[in-house]
């Protein structure tokens, strides 16, 4: 049934970081109802429901919280609930009547999370962001990419859902654990700037210890280094390499055929031209798929960079069955995994207007409640 089995949470609609964190909740074994705005809250990318897996695992309800019949709701369920999470700015849930203050006086042990780009205080709270401009301000973005060129966008997996999804839901689950002993609850501010620092913070210690040049692509991580990089192969694809201890960067020299490389001068910064310069020639005269098979079960830390599609055909993948097929639609199942407790996607992603009166009846609304509110 999941660890998180017989917790109850309202999830409050969002875009991206909040749709992983309801998600990962609800493959856990929690029982959500995701409230969705009747206006909508998507990017505005033409998709049917089916397709929109963030939403997978618990129903979506249609309720216009600007009207007091809608917000009574929310509150009402609110009593109930061991959690409510939202991604609005600072203090749109307080105009719509339902900010921590409202909803904690219903539930004393409520946990509230709140989910936002630059948190619930300071000169920019109030201002509009996306992933990259978390990331950028938080010192991120400028660490990576090509040491000659701007930085690339990467998808959104750092700020929105690294920095904020999984912070947010760490916090929920941390939150919920100690109310089981202070049966008190509290408030989240889950910023996507802080959680992207925090997960700096590995990098901060080389800084401060004089082992991090604040430069792209001039470290050991970052693709300076040619033990740790991508490599263009004879057909156009990659492999990406990532072997930084020194019996790994061994088996990697012995998979390239280099026999002529001192392994004593792997972490000497004057030698990485000359090593990159090797290795980009050696993985030049093959295809990808030929290295996939030479490093394949060795200790080279090298291995082909796949595509999407790829992934999800690959031999380790499919015996693990990390990807799913749930109502004919493949997608990644559900992470991490638990030995007694399993997670489970009970379903795909439903817009469940027709059987709103069910939801609230198996939340635990009695007949009296749910006339009210429908």
């Amino acid at each position: 049934m999941g660890p998180l089995h017989g917790f109850k949470i309202v999830e409050i609609a969002g875009i991206g970081p909040t749709q992983l964190c309801g998600m990962l909740l609800a493959d856990m074994g929690a029982s959500l109802i995701r409230i969705e705005n009747p206006t909508g809250s998507d990017l505005g990318i033409d998709m049917d429901a089916e397709h929109k897996l963030l939403n997978r695992g618990r129903p979506t309800v249609l309720v216009d919280l600007k009207t007091k019949q809608g917000a009574g709701l929310v509150l009402r369920l609110c009593e109930d609930a061991d959690a409510i999470f939202e991604g609005f700015r600072p203090g749109v849930m307080e105009k719509l009547g339902l900010g921590p203050a409202e909803c904690t006086a219903r539930n004393e042990r409520l946990v509230y999370g709140r989910m936002t780009g630059f948190g619930q205080e300071g000169p920019l709270a109030k201002a509009a962001g996306h992933d990259a401009n978390y990331i950028a301000l938080a010192g991120a973005l400028h660490s990576i990419g090509d040491r000659d060129r701007p930085p690339p966008l990467p998808l959104n997996l750092i700020g929105d859902f690294g920095g904020g999804a999984l912070y947010l839901a760490m916090g929920l689950l941390a939150a919920m654990l100690e109310c089981s002993k202070s049966g008190k609850g509290q408030v989240i501010d889950a910023a996507m700037v802080d959680g992207v620092a925090s997960m700096l913070t590995m990098f901060y210690g080389f800084l401060s210890a004089g082992a991090w040049r604040d430069k792209r692509q001039s470290n050991f991580l970052d693709g300076g280094a040619p033990y740790a990089r991508v490599y263009e192969t004879a057909d156009g694809k990659f492999v990406a390499v990532c072997a930084i201890e020194r019996r790994f960067f061994q088996a990697l020299l012995d998979g390239l055929g280099i026999d002529d490389i001192d392994p004593a001068e792997q972490h000497r910064p004057d030698c990485w031209p000359e090593h990159q310069a090797r290795f980009s020639a050696a993985f030049k005269s093959r295809t990808r798929d030929d290295w996939a098979r030479i490093f394949e079960g060795t200790d080279a830390c090298a291995t082909p960079v796949l595509s999407m599609t790829e992934a999800t055909e690959h031999l380790h993948n499919r015996e693990r069955g990390t990807y799913v097929e749930v109502d004919g639609v493949l997608q990644p199942g559900p992470a991490p995994r638990f030995s007694r407790t399993p997670s489970a996607i009970r379903h795909g992603p439903r817009e469940d207007t027709v059987n709103f009166r069910q939801i609230l009846t198996d939340w635990g609304l009695g007949e009296e409640d749910i006339q009210a509110y429908i």
